[in-house]
């Protein structure tokens, strides 16, 4: 299966980020996955989008590859790193990202049910904020 990343549905948008998402995009021990590619320009913090969720943090694990930019990840524990392009990555449940001085674009694959309930809502929040 393969698919162009620019033809993929966005699933959250705003001015600074886009999150263009397909389901069923394979399945691995029995649990579909999603692929969804990601843009986020500078000084992006989703943090606040994640308020509401276990630990106010992302609990869905992602296995993808930053294709430009960097993008900073920081962990339950407070522990962050940065993820530049052309490094395969790995995101355990427990994290946040943002990005300060660049933007970034990726691609990741997670879990569609566990993935889609974040995307839900972190949906739910930019239309909460556009509301106001």
């Amino acid at each position: 299966m393969h698919r162009p990343t620019a033809d993929l549905p966005a699933k959250v948008e705003t001015p600074d980020a886009t999150i263009q998402r397909v389901t069923e995009f394979g399945a691995m021990d029995g649990q579909s996955f999603d692929a969804v590619r990601g843009t986020m320009s500078p000084g992006v913090d989703v943090t606040g989008l994640l308020e509401g969720l276990e630990d106010d943090l992302c609990q869905c694990p992602h296995w993808g590859y930053i294709v430009d930019g960097s993008v900073h990840v920081r962990y339950t524990d407070g522990t962050t790193e940065v993820n530049e392009a052309g490094e395969a990555v790995y995101w355990p449940p427990g994290h946040t990202i943002l990005t300060e001085d660049e933007g970034v674009e990726f691609v990741l694959f997670s879990p569609q049910d566990e993935h889609g309930h974040v995307l839900d809502h972190l949906q739910q929040k930019v239309s909460e904020a556009e509301a106001d």
